[in-house]
């Protein structure tokens, strides 16, 4: 029988990436700039859009996003987490729900989010996102009927 035992960084790193997640759903920009080193080395990549470099257009991105969201909703599957010294990274699957004025949508996204280590606090480096294609639901098939 294998078992696994996570490391107190593993711990750490994951504990961040779900701050992360939860301010991204609070749509606080204060709470969300808590999450990010505020460094020109910084980057973002959200679905669709074009790679942001550096802290404040990081920044401006999620003031534009909540602006514009009413509500968002994020589910996370498939955490795998890995640890090098003062850098780690997770890699997750987002079920994100959000609501624009009377219109919603949900999409699956397969995300990376990069933390570096200063001292005791992980803090973002680089989020980095991509749609998944939509599921198939079981029992769907292939074939033509």
């Amino acid at each position: 029988m294998l078992t696994s035992r996570i490391s107190d960084d593993e711990s750490a790193v994951l504990a961040a990436n779900e701050a992360f997640y939860q301010a991204l759903e609070s749509l606080s920009l204060s709470r969300m700039s808590s999450m990010w080193w505020h460094e020109d080395w910084v980057r973002c990549l959200h679905p669709g859009w074009d790679l942001l470099i550096g802290w404040k257009a990081v920044e401006q991105s999620f003031a534009s996003i909540f602006r514009s969201t009413a509500q968002m909703r994020i589910v996370l599957s498939r955490a795998l987490v890995h640890v090098v010294g003062d850098v780690a990274w997770v890699s997750c699957i987002e079920k994100v729900t959000s609501t624009v004025e009377t219109d919603f949508s949900t999409a699956l996204v397969e995300a990376t989010n990069v933390f570096v280590r200063r001292g005791r606090e992980w803090r973002l480096a680089h989020h980095h996102t991509t749609p998944m294609p939509a599921l198939v639901t079981s029992g769907a098939t292939d074939s033509v009927q």
